[in-house]
């Protein structure tokens, strides 16, 4: 332990040969004294804002925290069923993400849907995470508001409806069981009959196990980009006009002002989407993917199975099953915590490089 002495706190006087406290120190103390007086006026103060709080406050203590007490049952051998307790049973200790890791008739089929997510999740930011700053530095450029409000209420509307509205749209743009749809069509007037799209659309290209990834992301995109767009172009507006000006004093174009005034401007923002954007990396949208799934019969399930097969689905299929509850809230633990990994080693490696960090 380290030993406080006098002058550690103190200011010593040698004219007169006293000690005293700092005039700093001096605020810093009674700001202390007052800090929670401070903090209760406030609360009575604004205590309208906080009053709204509460219900989100038991949403996220009844919903978020409260379930978290049924992933003990991932080490237990009791949850079997859907009315199965977390409290019930014995330990397993990690037998259960052995089974899934080694035990050959889970393994097989985790391991192939965790590629499929990852591979989904891939796909999902390689694509989908510039495109919305492209959109947001296409709405920039815009000078009528007219022109400009009508584009993003636009692109936002997607965001908006429902997944089973984008899923029924898809099925019927690129095909569904019985007939080929107009995106298939167009494609196939293009390719030709004889090509592999063709083959592919005679029971569909949503169905189709080549085809699905692009589906899914050309949906996933027309769904998400426009709204995820709103923070890129709320960044790019705060840009001060003085610094366009003084750009084009120099001779910048459209193209130079993006490279070297709006993109450093907003790179901030930009890491810490995408910190976020990995954080929910491996996230891929469960609802979607079923209801293409569900939508054909058993034999295009397993055409698109290899593409389609991804983590949630794996673990919703196996938690129907008896006495494998425990080993699919493994595999879904184990997804989870690989995305955990994920934002702390992009939050980590972005503070080292930029400066700039979620926490």
């Amino acid at each position: 332990m380290f030993k406080l002495k006098c002058d550690d706190f103190l200011t010593y006087d040698e004219e007169s040969g006293t000690y005293s406290v700092a005039p700093d120190q001096q605020v810093r103390d009674e700001v202390e004294k007052t800090r929670w007086k401070e903090i209760a006026f406030k609360l009575l103060t604004d205590w309208r804002l906080y009053l709204m709080l509460v219900p989100m406050l038991f949403v996220y203590i009844f919903w978020r925290y409260m379930p978290m007490y049924e992933l003990i049952g991932v080490f237990k051998d009791s949850v079997t069923s859907p009315t199965s307790s977390a409290a019930d049973g014995n330990w397993y200790g990690f037998k259960n993400f052995i089974d899934v890791f080694t035990y050959s008739s889970y393994s097989e089929d985790f391991w192939m849907a965790f590629r499929n997510t990852f591979i989904l999740a891939f796909y999902g930011l390689l694509f989908g995470f510039p495109f919305p700053i492209i959109l947001a530095l296409f709405f920039n450029e815009i000078r009528s508001n007219i022109v400009r409000s009508i584009a993003q209420v636009c692109v936002y509307l997607p965001k908006f409806m429902s997944i089973v509205v984008i899923t029924t749209l898809a099925i019927s743009l690129f095909g569904g069981k019985s007939e080929n749809g107009v995106i298939s069509q167009l494609l196939i007037s293009i390719c030709g009959d004889d090509s592999s799209i063709a083959q592919a659309a005679t029971n569909g290209l949503v169905y189709s196990a080549r085809y699905f990834r692009a589906i899914y992301i050309v949906t996933d995109l027309w769904e998400h980009a426009g709204y995820d767009s709103i923070v890129f172009f709320a960044a790019i507006i705060a840009v001060s006009p003085t610094s366009y000006e003084a750009a084009q004093i120099d001779g910048a174009g459209k193209m130079q002002q993006m490279r070297y005034i709006v993109i450093p401007s907003i790179l901030s923002t930009v890491v810490i989407m995408l910190i976020m954007k990995i954080g929910s990396l491996l996230n891929v949208s469960y609802e979607k993917i079923f209801l293409f799934v569900n939508a054909g019969n058993s034999n295009t399930y397993q055409a698109n199975s290899e593409s389609a097969l991804v983590v949630s689905i794996w673990a919703n299929g196996l938690s129907n099953s008896n006495n494998t509850l425990s080993v699919s809230m493994a595999g879904e633990m184990t997804n989870n915590l690989i995305g955990m990994l994920l934002v702390i080693g992009s939050n980590i490696i972005s503070r080292k490089a930029t400066d700039v960090s979620l926490y």
